[in-house]
């Protein structure tokens, strides 16, 4: 299996993007927190786009946590109703423009394109629609639709940092135990079943969906 690697005497801008305020734990909190283990210059902006005040304080210290080790580090919450976003598509536009001006990353982590729910679709869509020359790898929510596919991008982890991205996701997100999906044995399988995938030597790895890629 190839494998792709950063420079890493140069700084390295990540750019997060998630339709709500678990979702990029969930997606690639466990890479995010793998990269942040091997480069010491990282820069990390986090956008949230639905949430409330529950959620936002949740998604607050969860970013905190997987972020400690950045050396620049942006949590952006935003209050767009959960589930509308697609009728709320010129507003969500506006922030994706607003972001192309402010921030040039290295790496882009959005919703898989062909999620099935309406919110992270649209954030995809808006991703490519406004980041056209960036490395985006779109990341894969477990759900009761069953929208799982076929990733070509597979990034490693230890066993170290698997439980403490699945920990950090059930301890700070209170809000969602209640969902029967929301459970650490659940985390663990998707990062068991994508190991073995990429037959990753640590057992676990993160997969993620990357359409174009040039080296």
């Amino acid at each position: 299996m190839i494998k792709l690697k950063f420079d890493s005497s140069k700084p390295l801008d990540i750019l997060c993007l998630g339709a709500h305020c678990d979702d990029i734990e969930i997606g690639c909190g466990g890479t995010l927190l793998q990269l942040l283990n091997s480069y010491d210059n990282v820069t990390c902006n986090w956008v949230i786009f639905c949430s409330n005040e529950e959620r936002a304080a949740e998604a607050r210290a969860a970013g905190g946590l997987f972020q400690e080790k950045a050396i620049n580090k942006k949590i952006v919450i935003h209050r767009f109703r959960d589930g509308f976003l697609p009728w709320l598509g010129y507003e969500v536009k506006d922030v994706f423009e607003n972001l192309k001006n402010e921030f040039t990353p290295n790496i882009i982590f959005t919703h898989y394109r062909d999620d099935f729910h309406q919110d992270h679709r649209l954030i995809s869509e808006l991703t490519w629609n406004t980041f056209r020359n960036h490395l985006i790898l779109e990341y894969e929510i477990p759900k009761y639709d069953g929208d799982l596919g076929k990733p070509n991008v597979f990034m490693p982890i230890n066993e170290i940092i698997c439980q403490k991205k699945v920990d950090i996701v059930t301890s700070c997100y209170s809000s969602q135990g209640n969902k029967n999906w929301f459970t650490k044995d659940l985390f663990f399988a998707l990062l068991r079943i994508r190991g073995m995938e990429s037959n990753a030597p640590s057992r676990y790895a993160e997969a993620f969906y990357c359409r174009k890629l040039i080296l």
